[in-house]
């Protein structure tokens, strides 16, 4: 029975380091996709979001820079580990907006959905990860 144990526990400890390497990487994603919105528009950054008027969008970088630090918080105050996967839910619904927005838009090109939805896939694993499979443990 305490072999059972120790697997477990390795998986769960595997899980954990993936989740995190996947947190920081996200993290990274979403603040630097922030910075480029305080330099550029919607409509410069993609023809099909051109319609999201500018004070939304940079609202949207606020916003993106929080969920970002809500990603990593956890790493120096395990109190905050509640918030990643709110931070994750909200990137996600983001990439599912410009998908759709896109999509509406009438674009030829699908390479942005793909990346967008390929984001909001990884959003929701670590949203999933941290809220059931491995929470982080305050």
């Amino acid at each position: 029975m305490q072999h059972k144990h120790r697997i477990s526990s390795k998986k769960t400890t595997a899980m954990n380091i993936f989740l995190w390497v996947l947190q920081v990487l996200l993290a990274l994603h979403t603040a630097a996709g922030a910075v480029w919105k305080f330099s550029h528009s919607a409509g410069q950054t993609m023809p099909s979001l051109a319609t999201i008027p500018q004070e939304i969008w940079i609202g949207m970088s606020v916003v993106e820079l929080l969920c970002s630090l809500a990603l990593i918080l956890p790493a120096v105050n395990k109190f905050s580990g509640t918030l990643v996967p709110a931070a994750a839910v909200i990137i996600a619904a983001e990439m599912l907006l410009f998908s759709v927005m896109h999509l509406a838009y009438g674009a030829a090109s699908v390479q942005p959905v793909v990346y967008w939805i390929t984001v909001a896939a990884v959003c929701g694993f670590i949203a999933y990860g941290r809220y059931a499979s491995s929470p982080l443990q305050s």
